[in-house]
């Protein structure tokens, strides 16, 4: 293990209820809002032109490095209670960092902008610790179509997925071009998730926490005909704003149409491995287990992650039916190893092979910092192998992964961070 020198973190904690929280009374009735849901994709969409997509190769590490040679590098500074890094599909190079109060700023090799490219402070509500604009996604297309997405919590405590668009100005978005794509209600100011992702296939994926409070006391996680503590998928060019693609497991009937995956506590970060496709989850636990899912590539969808039957790989509550099936996390760890809420990470596929294929995920209340991988050579049913590699001292926020495929960690007092090979 490798300690590296950061701010002190904060003391509040960001992300969840690391021990189970007192729960309010829910309200009689959850409504969910939706926009549009009707329109089912006539086709898969195009993939993003080549020329704003850097070809990286399928590697995969033999072991894990001697981390003694890394370091996490400090890149830039001076963000406020900074919850997700993204890089846009343009050949810039400018790195975009969302605050939770509701701004999205920009870095490039000049520094930091400082006037943000997007504020939306005046209708975002981050009252709450896990409240605010809380997800970013270009559009695979934005250098074309100047579009991109956002997941906020809206003054009126609703769950919003949003598209925006950039002015005509490459450094500003206009903040009075906001479509609402879904509205959730937000019955309580916990697990909110907020993630977005383009997948290999087109399609916009958003991870949904359970609704908030302890113990998931509206059901959420495994009612499908609910939003809430699900991966949904939607077909953002297909229809306006939105369409469903075809091959969602309820498009046709038996739960909301845009529910790709479901049983999720709080997915805090997920990502889509840039080689492989495949899509990996951190989903943070109730008192007692933080996990990592997985969704390979090609996988159908209708995936059930367990929860609140389950926490983690570990009965919670309840018992489920007898044809249920779960999806086992790849990895877990529990609170008694010194951790309390998963932040998920990035596979990294960057410019050393060391690291090639190897899964990098972390903890927000002690710092810690994993890696895990299958030693090459290994087949698909072998285990997954799990080390310790760093321990940060940061109150890892979110990680992030530039077009080269080099990976990013923010700390919530204000850094940002790049893995680097000491010279």
């Amino acid at each position: 293990m490798h300690r590296i020198m950061v701010p002190a973190a904060l003391a509040a904690i960001l992300l969840t209820a690391c021990a189970p929280q007192n729960p309010s009374e829910p309200s009689a009735a959850t409504t969910h809002t939706l926009i549009v849901a009707t329109t089912i994709s006539p086709s898969p969409i195009p993939p993003a032109p080549a020329s704003t997509v850097t070809p990286i190769p399928i590697v995969q590490a033999r072991d894990f490095p001697n981390v003694q040679a890394y370091t996490w590098k400090l890149v830039a500074t001076g963000f406020e209670s900074p919850v997700d890094i993204q890089f846009p599909p343009d050949d810039s190079g400018r790195m975009f960092v969302v605050e939770q109060p509701g701004r999205i700023r920009v870095a490039a090799a000049s520094g930091l902008a400082t006037a943000p490219f997007l504020d939306i402070t005046d209708r975002v509500n981050s009252r709450g610790n896990e409240q605010g604009l809380l997800g970013l996604a270009f559009h695979p297309w934005f250098a074309e179509n100047s579009v991109f997405f956002v997941n906020y919590t809206d003054n009126g405590n609703h769950n919003v997925i949003a598209r925006f668009r950039r002015s005509g100005d490459p450094n500003f978005a206009d903040p009075s071009s906001e479509t609402v794509l879904v509205s959730i209600d937000d019955p309580f100011p916990n697990h909110n998730g907020g993630v977005l992702a383009f997948g290999p296939d087109g399609y916009l994926y958003a991870g949904m926490g359970d609704g908030g409070s302890g113990g998931d006391p509206l059901g959420s996680g495994q009612n499908t005909g609910s939003l809430l503590g699900k991966i949904l998928r939607l077909d953002v060019d297909g229809g306006e704003p939105y369409a469903i693609p075809r091959d969602n497991p309820f498009a046709p009937s038996g739960g909301r149409p845009e529910v790709w995956a479901y049983g999720l506590r709080n997915p805090w970060r997920m990502s889509f491995d840039p080689s492989t496709g495949d899509l990996y989850i951190g989903d943070v636990g109730q008192g007692t287990w933080e996990e990592v899912d997985l969704l390979p590539a090609g996988a159908p969808g209708g995936a059930n992650f367990g929860w609140n039957y389950r926490e983690g790989a570990h009965a919670f509550a309840g018992s489920a039916p007898a044809a249920t099936r779960f999806i086992d996390p790849i990895s877990e760890y529990s609170h008694s190893e010194g951790g309390c809420s998963i932040t998920g990470g990035y596979v990294y596929r960057g410019r050393m092979p060391e690291w090639n294929g190897i899964y990098l995920y972390g903890d927000f209340c002690t710092g810690k910092l994993w890696g895990l991988l299958r030693r090459q050579g290994a087949n698909l049913g072998a285990p997954w192998e799990t080390d310790l590699l760093y321990e940060t001292g940061a109150s890892i926020t979110t990680f992030g992964q530039d077009t080269e495929g080099e990976v990013y960690l923010a700390d919530r007092s204000g850094a940002v961070y790049r893995l680097e090979a000491l010279p």
